[in-house]
């Protein structure tokens, strides 16, 4: 009997442990699964919320082109699925018959980009500088990273080709400009684009602003934060019907044949250089990539501007041939070849 009771007192004890071993196993667990899942929905409702920044007068804008003779108006489109896109058309006193798209960054408008819309009417292309949607004027409840924008990128494509029949179209875009720029070359046929500080995919992307907010490394995100990040890319699916993790420039890139020039600054914190390395990596044949010392994200027009300008210039001019000739032209190559 003193043996049985014994026994009962060590087996209760074992359990006791057992109990209050589990509580400090499950209670951070809950609590680590709580904080995910509510960290993981704030954020997935901030990517879908932006506050706009309303596009202001172009009066200077206007009055150094219209200084140099050139002509500017407003312009609009309405996307495949309704969304009106808006932006400005703006044209030299003397064209080299080519047009130039040019998409802002994150939360800006148009007016980003009228420093490069100078820069290349200088030089005789047209600049189509556009609202992306859900920023600026153009409509659009939200942005989707890539998703909607690609096809939108094309619209305006086909709406220049359409109105102005140009030799031929390129696209400059900076960070999220350039990533829907590079989603945007799978389907539309550019002659050349030029991408400035793109991320690779919106879930790399998504790892990186995790350790951000949190101030910590992209192993934040990518580790420890990993379930938050599946939980705001569910939660855009769910409130939205958009899989945000379809966002993928380097997939896009790597089924494309528009010649690629990556820009990236190396001391990037918003976007690491490493994005535009693994984008670079899908496709050596069709993508250059420059790396700008001590340049931040978009900085490498300010820190190097004459070799900026050289380089994306550059590009353009060296890439002037629209794809169909070049098709034609690459045909004929290797029918001569054969032919030796």
């Amino acid at each position: 009997m003193v043996f049985s009771l014994s026994k009962l007192t060590f087996t209760g004890s074992i359990m006791a442990e057992i109990r209050l071993r589990r509580r400090h196993i499950v209670g951070p667990l809950v609590s680590y699964a709580i904080f995910c899942l509510v960290i993981g929905v704030l954020f997935g409702e901030m990517t879908f919320r932006l506050q706009r920044i309303p596009v202001g007068e172009w009066h200077p804008f206007q009055a150094n082109e219209m200084h140099a003779g050139a002509m500017l108006q407003d312009v609009a489109i309405t996307a495949s699925d309704g969304v009106v896109l808006r932006g400005w058309l703006a044209r030299p006193a003397s064209e080299n018959g080519d047009v130039v798209i040019l998409l802002h960054g994150i939360g800006g408008n148009r007016q980003r980009m009228t420093h490069l819309a100078e820069l290349f009417l200088s030089r005789g292309y047209e600049a189509l500088l556009v609202d992306l949607r859900a920023h600026g004027t153009s409509g659009g409840d939200y942005p989707t990273y890539g998703i909607k924008e690609a096809d939108d990128v094309r619209d305006w494509f086909n709406w220049l080709v359409s109105q102005r029949h140009p030799h031929c179209v390129f696209g400059m875009g900076e960070s999220l400009g350039a990533a829907i720029l590079l989603q945007a070359t799978s389907t539309t046929p550019f002659c050349a684009v030029v991408a400035d500080s793109p991320f690779a995919t919106y879930r790399q992307f998504a790892y990186i602003r995790f350790g951000q907010m949190l101030h910590g490394g992209i192993w934040l995100g990518r580790v420890a934060l990993r379930p938050a990040v599946e939980v705001a890319l569910l939660y855009g699916k769910l409130t939205r019907g958009i899989d945000l993790a379809q966002a993928s420039p380097e997939d896009s890139v790597a089924r494309s044949r528009v010649p690629v020039l990556l820009i990236h600054g190396m001391v990037d914190r918003t976007v690491p250089p490493y994005a535009s390395e693994m984008i670079q990596g899908h496709n050596l044949r069709y993508v250059a990539l420059w790396q700008v010392p001590n340049a931040g994200h978009c900085e490498a027009m300010n820190v190097a501007a004459d070799e900026f300008n050289f380089r994306v210039l550059n590009w353009f001019s060296s890439h002037d041939v629209p794809p169909v000739a070049s098709l034609r032209r690459a045909e004929v190559a290797t029918r001569n070849a054969a032919l030796r």
